[in-house]
C-alpha cells in the first residue's frame, strides 16, 4: 500500500473504445491502495466495477446504445458538448463534498475540466488517440472551424464555459491541449510526434495488465494461420463488408478466420459461413492477435496500438473519424494496406492479404516497432507518473 491512500477519480464517456485503453491503469491504482472512483455511465458499469474502482453513475446523451453516430464533424463535436452540458450537474452532486485529490479524464470529458478548475484539483487527460502538436491549430483546427455550424457550436460552447465555474473560458484553449496528458497509443502512431510537447504529454503505449488479463483464445490445432476480422465497437454494422471478407478469406486451406460482427449484424445476414471461419458478436482480440499473422481492422487507435504491440501487419479499412488518419499512418509505417469500404472487395481484400504476408520488409518493420511499443513502458509506466503527480501536487489525502 502506498504511503498515502489518495482519492483518485477518473471521469469517462460511455464510448468502449475510450473505456478500454485506460482500465489496466484503474485496475493497478485500486491494486497499489488507493481510492478510485470512475464517473461514467452504467452502460459500461460491468467494465469498471471488474476493475475494483467505485463507479459513479452519470447518465449520458452519446448515441451508444443504438450507434448511431453523425456523420457530420460539427454534429459530433455538438454532441459531446451536449454531454459535458448534462454531465457537470451530476458531477459536482458526486464530488463536491468529496472531491478527488486527482481527475483522470477522458478526451471526450471536457466536464471533468469544468469540474477540476472549478474545485481548484490537479487534472491528467488519458488519451487514446492522438493529442494535438504544434502546428495542429493550423493545420487541422482550422478547418474544422471553418465549417458550416462551426461558429454557432463555438458560441455555444462559450456561452457554457462562462457559466460552467471553469477558470479557462477561452474555447480554443479549454478545448485545446491539457497541462498533463498520458498518450495510451504507440508513440510511432502520433501525427508530427516530434512536435509534440514532452513537457505535457508522455507517451506511455497501449497499457494491459497481464495479470488481470483473463480473456483467452485456443487456436485451433489445424489452424496453419490466424486472421483476425474486426471493425472494432463502432460502425459495425456493416453486413456487405462481412460478406465480402468471406468470398476473400473464408476457404483458404490451413486458414483459420476470426470474424467480428459486433452487437448490430444479425449473423444471418452474412449468408452461409465457410469452413474454417469463426463468427462472433465480440472477441477477445488482444488474445487472438498475440497468435495472429494479420489483421483486417477499421484501424481504430486500440486496433491499431494491438496489432503494433503484437507485430501483425494489418488491412486498414476505415469506417470514421479519425481512422482515415490512422489508416494512412499504418500505410507510412511500412506495416498496413488501406482499402476503403467501397473498394473493399473479396478481390481486394485477397490481393492485399497475399501482398502482406509474403512481404519481407512488412514483416522486419513490424517487429521493429512491435519491440518499440513494447519498451514504451505501459501500465506500470503510466501508474507511476499518476501516483508522481498526485505526490507532487500535495492535495491530501482520504
Amino acid at each position: 500500500m502506498p504511503p498515502h491512500r489518495s482519492h483518485i477519480a477518473m471521469i469517462g464517456v460511455p464510448i468502449v473504445s475510450h473505456v478500454l485503453p485506460g482500465l489496466a491503469i484503474i485496475r493497478e491504482l485500486v491494486a497499489r491502495g488507493h481510492r478510485v472512483t470512475y464517473a461514467n455511465d452504467p452502460f459500461v458499469a460491468d467494465r469498471i466495477e471488474a476493475t475494483g474502482a467505485e463507479l459513479v453513475p452519470c447518465s449520458s446523451v452519446l448515441p451508444v446504445a443504438d450507434d448511431n453516430w453523425p456523420t457530420d464533424p460539427v454534429a459530433a463535436m455538438d454532441l459531446f458538448l451536449d454531454e459535458a452540458t448534462q454531465a457537470l450537474p451530476q458531477l459536482h452532486a458526486a464530488y463536491d463534498q468529496d472531491p478527488a485529490d486527482l481527475y483522470l479524464y477522458d478526451i471526450g470529458a471536457y466536464a471533468a475540466r469544468a469540474l477540476a478548475e472549478s474545485q481548484g484539483r490537479p487534472l491528467m487527460q488519458l488519451s487514446p488517440s492522438f493529442v494535438a502538436w504544434e502546428g495542429y491549430e493550423q493545420e487541422v483546427a482550422a478547418h474544422l472551424r471553418a465549417l458550416p455550424g462551426a461558429s454557432e457550436h463555438r458560441e455555444r460552447f462559450g456561452r457554457w464555459l462562462a457559466g460552467c465555474g471553469a477558470t479557462t473560458l477561452d474555447v480554443d484553449a479549454f478545448s485545446g491541449p491539457p497541462a498533463r496528458a498520458l498518450a495510451l497509443i504507440p508513440k510511432a502512431m502520433q501525427p508530427s510526434a516530434d512536435r509534440v510537447d514532452p513537457d505535457t504529454v508522455t507517451f506511455v503505449g497501449p497499457c494491459f495488465d497481464a495479470r488481470a488479463d483473463t480473456d483467452r483464445w485456443t487456436r485451433p490445432r489445424d489452424a496453419e494461420k490466424v486472421l483476425l476480422i474486426s471493425l472494432g465497437s463502432a460502425y459495425t454494422h456493416r453486413p456487405e463488408f462481412y460478406r465480402q471478407c468471406l468470398a476473400a478469406y473464408g476457404n483458404l486451406p490451413g486458414r483459420h478466420v476470426v470474424l467480428q460482427i459486433g452487437r448490430h449484424t444479425d449473423p444471418r445476414e452474412l449468408g452461409d459461413i465457410p469452413p474454417g471461419v469463426d463468427v462472433r458478436s465480440w472477441v477477445p482480440q488482444r488474445a487472438i492477435l498475440e497468435q495472429a499473422d494479420a489483421f483486417v481492422t477499421h484501424a481504430g487507435m486500440g486496433g491499431c496500438g494491438e496489432g503494433l504491440l503484437a507485430g501483425v501487419p494489418m488491412i486498414a479499412v476505415p469506417q470514421g473519424a479519425e481512422q482515415f488518419m490512422n489508416a494512412d499512418r499504418l500505410v507510412e509505417l511500412g506495416v498496413a494496406r488501406r482499402i476503403d469500404t467501397p473498394d473493399a472487395t473479396a478481390e481486394t481484400l485477397r490481393a492485399a492479404l497475399d501482398d502482406l504476408v509474403t512481404d519481407p520488409e512488412t514483416a522486419r518493420r513490424s517487429a521493429r516497432l512491435r519491440a518499440a511499443a513494447r519498451s514504451e513502458g505501459g501500465t506500470p509506466r503510466a501508474v507511476g507518473l499518476i501516483e508522481a503527480m498526485v505526490a507532487r501536487e500535495g492535495v491530501g489525502s482520504r
